[in-house]
């Protein structure tokens, strides 16, 4: 007798899965409900039970894209259908077995623990191991920081479940799923027998535990400094207190490679008479490889997605920052003496978005299977670059706020996002988004939209240019504004009034205090 097993039906929008492992071979007795395979949807993971006991067949391979109702496997000489006492005998058996287990000595499984990537939120899969802090043979103690997990929206820390002896199994940069074992902990008998190693390996272990977790480890300016000059933080000499590596270490810092082409280029040029005048000399072309973080990984998924599904078109305007920037002269020092910050452009940016979503509601709108969702509150994310990449945070009820309260957010944001301590409720929800590729000298761009939103406003660099004003040419500092747009949801009509309006408000700053 052979029975066909299937793919069950797993939610109800999900109609295909991966089959992503076997976890039992061709041929192999199972038994019945025993977990023969893993599936995997574009949202979760999933397991796929045996209905009977057999011998295993299998249909599928490892990768292969299936449709709900597809046949997996099949298993022969199953009989799926027992009585109930079967049933019942069945399951005394297996109480038996387990209490049986539960009695044995546990000496042996009472000192070492598993530590697993734990869940960290409802629709991550997976995590990437981005930094050890604590080194195999290390000593730690219940919930102490053993190490930092990325997914592929914010960083986590993953404490130790026990105190004992750590022994690493995941290397830094692996990819790990939910549930995946990362390390192990021992406890009594793993420290019984360190104390029985060679004194001369115990005491390299201490000193080894006894590093200092800041030991080359660099500060978030020094991280970015280094992560664009392609530097490793092991090779970069630290003068930070206990071996912290500072900015100025980061900005001095010299890769390997350029020191080592140094020496071989003035061997070559001493060796020259010897060699062909015929070969070439034109400097090291080395190349660097780099894994993709998952941040990284996520961000170009999600780029492509928004250029593919939506139909996305930008449109441009310029405005005079004049009376912005006389305001901000004029009051900057009362205002930063009364409320403890800068008055930044952000925050006049960021109430006069609020002001023309009020205006033009779909602008702010979003699609929703086949409904648009207008929100009566503005939920302003700003776009921020973080040593890890383009992190998006959100400010909430911006609408609300005053320009102080606007200004205070988007530094405590902005630090979080830099120390990659942003957690993923700040960083999901927005309505609308703002970038300001000005800071780094953009005179124009086509920001792409943040999905699910369905526009993005780009700020640029401001920049003298000689403008005619009542027939005379005046010199004023102009921003060119860009509106990238979601056409599906909003208008043509709509994107060049709500940029117009924008501008309105920018150059006439006291229509944000009167509403009008």
């Amino acid at each position: 007798m052979s029975l066909d097993i299937k793919v069950p039906s797993v939610g109800e929008s999900i109609t295909e899965v991966v089959l992503a492992k076997w976890l039992k071979k061709e041929g192999d007795h199972v038994e019945m409900d025993e977990v023969i395979a893993e599936l995997e949807s574009d949202k979760a993971t999933f397991e796929l039970p045996a209905e009977a006991s057999g011998t295993l067949k299998l249909i599928a391979n490892e990768g292969d894209t299936l449709e709900i109702g597809a046949v997996v496997c099949s298993i022969e000489d199953g009989d799926p259908v027992k009585t109930d006492s079967q049933k019942a005998k069945a399951k005394s058996e297996k109480q038996d077995v387990e209490k049986a287990a539960s009695e044995e000595p546990k000496a042996e499984s009472s000192e070492t623990k598993e530590i697993k990537v734990p869940s960290v939120g409802e629709s991550i899969t997976e995590v990437t191991l981005t930094k050890w802090l604590k080194q195999e043979g290390d000593s730690v103690e219940m919930d102490e920081v053993i190490a930092e997990l990325e997914s592929d929206k914010a960083t986590f820390e993953l404490p130790a479940e026990s105190a004992g002896i750590l022994s690493l199994i995941a290397k830094e940069g692996d990819t790990l799923e939910i549930g995946a074992v990362v390390a192990k902990i021992s406890g009594r008998g793993a420290q019984n027998a360190e104390s029985q190693k060679p004194e001369a390996e115990s005491n390299s272990k201490t000193e080894k535990s006894n590093t200092s977790y800041a030991d080359k480890s660099p500060s978030p300016a020094a991280a970015k400094i280094l992560a664009e000059k392609g530097i490793d933080a092991k090779d970069v000499k630290s003068t930070g207190v206990d071996g912290r590596i500072t900015k100025e270490d980061a900005i001095n810092a010299q890769k390997v490679e350029d020191q080592k082409t140094k020496v071989e280029g003035s061997t070559i040029s001493k060796s020259s008479g010897s060699t062909s005048a015929s070969q070439p000399t034109s400097g090291n072309r080395d190349e660097r490889r780099e894994k993709m973080t998952s941040l990284r990984k996520t961000i170009s998924k999600r780029l492509v997605t928004v250029k593919n599904e939506t139909a996305m078109l930008t449109t441009f305007n310029e405005v005079n920052m004049g009376p912005v920037m006389e305001l901000r002269k004029k009051y900057k020092d009362q205002f930063k003496e009364k409320h403890g910050v800068g008055l930044g452009f952000m925050s006049f940016f960021t109430k006069a978005v609020t002001e023309a979503l009020k205006d033009f509601p779909s602008v702010g709108a979003r699609i929703e299977g086949e409904e648009l969702v207008f929100s009566n509150f503005a939920d302003v994310s700003i776009a921020v670059s973080a040593p890890k990449g383009l992190v998006v945070p959100v400010i909430r009820n911006a609408d609300s706020l005053s320009l102080a309260e606007i200004e205070k957010e988007v530094i405590r944001l902005a630090v979080k996002a830099r120390e990659g301590k942003l957690g993923i409720d700040e960083m999901t929800g927005g309505t609308f988004t703002i970038t300001n590729g000005g800071i780094f000298g953009s005179m124009m761009s086509t920001p792409i939209i943040n999905a699910p939103q369905s526009a993005i406003l780009g700020m640029h660099n401001i920049v003298e240019r000689p403008m005619a004003v009542n027939g005379q040419v005046v010199i004023l500092p102009m921003m060119y504004l860009a509106l990238s747009y979601d056409h599906r949801v909003i208008d043509g009509r709509e994107s060049v009034g709500f940029l117009v309006r924008v501008k309105q408000l920018l150059e006439d700053p006291a229509r944000l205090l009167l509403g009008v």
